[in-house]
C-alpha cells in the first residue's frame, strides 16, 4: 500500500501536544475586530483542544498521528 499524503491544510492548522491531544485555533479572530469586545478577543486568541468526536477525522488527515 502506498504512503498516505498529509493534508496540507490540516498540517497548517493543527498541532499535537505531548499527551497526544490536538490543538487548534479558535474562529472569528481574523477580521472585523473593531466591534468585538476586548474580553472576547482575548478569549478567541487562546488555543484550545479539538473535541473528542472530531479527533478521528483530523487524525485521518494527518497520517503521522496514526
Amino acid at each position: 500500500m502506498p504512503k498516505l499524503k498529509t493534508k496540507s491544510g490540516a498540517k497548517k492548522r493543527f498541532k499535537v501536544t505531548g499527551s497526544g491531544k490536538i490543538k487548534r485555533k479558535k474562529a472569528y479572530m481574523n477580521h472585523i475586530l473593531t466591534k468585538k469586545e476586548t474580553k472576547q478577543k482575548r478569549r478567541l486568541a487562546q488555543k484550545t483542544t479539538v473535541r473528542k468526536e472530531d479527533e478521528g477525522n483530523i487524525k485521518a488527515m494527518l497520517p503521522y498521528l496514526v
